[in-house]
Parts: C-alpha cells; sequence; structure tokens
C-alpha cells in the first residue's frame, strides 16, 4: 500500500476501482474462510479428528508394547528356530496346574 500522505496518488480511477474490487474479493475470500472454520459442523468434525488421532495414536503404541512384550514372553518358551523350550515350559505348566488345582479345592471346601 502506498503512503498517501507523502506522496500524490497517481493511479487513474480504473486502477483505483480495480484495486478496490480485488481487495474486496479477497476480504470476501477471507471472511467466507474464517465462516467456514467457526462453524459448529466444521468444529465438531475437527474434534472428532483430533480425538480419532489421539486414540489411533494411543492404539498404535499399545499394539507395539504389546507386541514386544509377546515376542518377550515367546523369546522365553521357544527357541530361535521355532522349537519349544520344554526346561521352561514344564515347570510353568506345573505351577499352573499347581494354581488351578488349589484354585478349584479351595472353592470346592468354601460350598461344601
Amino acid at each position: 500500500m502506498s503512503d498517501t500522505s507523502s506522496t500524490p496518488d497517481t493511479r487513474t480511477p480504473a486502477q483505483i476501482e480495480a484495486d478496490i474490487k480485488r481487495r474486496r474479493e479477497t476480504l470476501a475470500e477471507t471472511l467466507d474462510e474464517i465462516g467456514v472454520r467457526v462453524h459448529p459442523k466444521t468444529i465438531v468434525g475437527d474434534a472428532k479428528a483430533k480425538v480419532a488421532s489421539s486414540v489411533d495414536h494411543t492404539l498404535g503404541r499399545a499394539y507395539v508394547g504389546v507386541n514386544r512384550v509377546v515376542g518377550d514372553v515367546k523369546g522365553q518358551f521357544v527357541t530361535e528356530e521355532g522349537a519349544p523350550r520344554l526346561d521352561r515350559i514344564v515347570p510353568v505348566a506345573l505351577v499352573v496346574v499347581g494354581v488351578v488345582g488349589l484354585l478349584t479345592l479351595s472353592t470346592r471346601r468354601r460350598r461344601g
């Protein structure tokens, strides 16, 4: 924009009108964009997108964490070749059977 206080405006009336028209169109576009941004549907849509993104991010991190734990546990019970490690599986299986047996006996004693 030219400083009108120090230099005279040398534009023709047609140039001034064209400049005003261009600025009105730019202003109208800006106002339309603002109207779209503050419209309730746009605000709700943006909020939904943020929540969905957050949930996707959280689920992705959870998946990676669970996948890592499963891989670590699998590594304890399976060799690198894929064969089961019986020296680790049998003691764990015996402990599980013992705990289930104790829970069964304690449940029967409470009922009986």
